[in-house]
């Protein structure tokens, strides 16, 4: 450590510019266009399942739209907990009745938000509404046999 460095300063007047891209190599818009219509033929080949016509199919895509959406502090789905007490679907528009663990839950203000746009795309959904309510409480009653074995109750 005792050598001393030196850092050498070099005034230039101008710089070279550098080398220009060679665009032989690259694919014509053709070529592109052929490769992007392959790529996304797999994708539009895909269409969203059919929900059958008729209330009570809608009323299960719907359940199973909710069993998607977990609570952020609980490891549990929000019908399986027992967060939804009803579901009632009218000619295309979904009516969720829905509570919270408690009142001072952190995700009072998103969770219903998230739950009437994921109720809101399920096919066949034209309409989604989504009422919070407090009475009755939720309590660990309301949970499914599967939520209190996730959660070791049973």
């Amino acid at each position: 450590m005792s050598e001393e460095q030196k850092i050498m300063v070099e005034e230039v007047d101008s710089v070279p510019p550098p080398p220009k891209a060679r665009v032989e190599d690259a694919e014509s818009p053709a070529e592109k266009l052929e490769r992007k219509k392959d790529y996304l033929e797999g994708f539009l080949a895909q269409k969203p399942e059919p929900v059958a016509e008729g209330d009570e199919a809608l009323q299960d895509a719907v359940i199973e739209a909710l069993k998607e959406i977990y609570d952020p502090e609980i490891p549990v789905n929000i019908y399986d907990l027992g967060l939804i007490y009803g579901v009632e679907i009218n000619g295309g528009h979904a009516l969720v009745t829905m509570t919270l663990t408690t009142p001072h839950c952190p995700v009072a203000e998103s969770m219903p938000g998230e739950v009437e746009l994921r109720v809101g795309a399920v096919p066949g959904i034209g309409d989604a509404e989504v009422n919070l309510v407090w009475d009755p409480p939720w309590g660990p009653d309301k949970m499914t046999d599967e939520a209190r074995l996730e959660l070791g109750m049973l």
